[in-house]
């Protein structure tokens, strides 16, 4: 093969990888507001969570989580989970913004909504959920599967289509029940 050749295939696959980039973009999740990119995992395992090339097939469940910050929910953005510098997604991630888990693991073991936050780079405590937090440090009302959850957040299970509802308060709305699980 000529150099002329060569450079002109390495110039065609290059241009059609640019294209395909500027073509498909992949959103990522944007920090909210005073959330450090920094505090976001880029890649590294998280609690034994890898950040793959594909999607695992030995678990594949999804949860769905609302935040309702003094009656507003707080947006849970898309591909959570999908690092901005390495081309790879962790087992527990987002795709859409509409509160949607997924799971999707080649490891059979149990995961935990602490881990989603730090996936997401969020804090979750007692008191506080992502950027929200109830007034005067009072502990947040977290709700699963309809009913109240006193215990650590961080250690609520991600079970197949649980339902997870946080609120900051006050008012403390009655938690919505999502129904909509579909082919989920």
């Amino acid at each position: 093969m000529s150099s002329g050749v060569l450079v002109a295939a390495v110039a065609g696959s290059l241009a059609l990888a640019t294209t395909i980039g500027v073509a498909a973009p992949i959103a990522r999740p944007t920090p909210p507001q005073g959330v450090q990119q920094s505090s976001v995992p880029q890649g590294d395992p998280v609690a034994g969570i890898s950040c793959d090339a594909m999607e695992g097939m030995k678990i594949h469940i999804h949860q769905h989580l609302v935040l309702l910050d003094h009656g507003k929910p707080l947006l849970i953005p898309n591909n959570v989970g999908r690092p901005m510098m390495r081309q790879c997604l962790y087992w527990v991630h987002t795709h859409t913004p509409d509160g949607i888990i997924h799971i999707e693991s080649p490891a059979m073991r149990t995961f935990t909504l602490g881990e989603f936050f730090t996936i997401w780079g969020q804090p979750l405590t007692r008191t506080q959920a992502s950027s929200m937090k109830s007034d005067k440090g009072a502990p947040l009302k977290v709700w699963v599967n309809g009913k109240p959850y006193t215990g650590d957040p961080r250690k609520i299970q991600l079970t197949a289509h649980a339902d997870v509802v946080i609120e900051a308060g006050p008012p403390y709305p009655k938690p919505p029940k999502f129904t909509n699980w579909g082919t989920l």
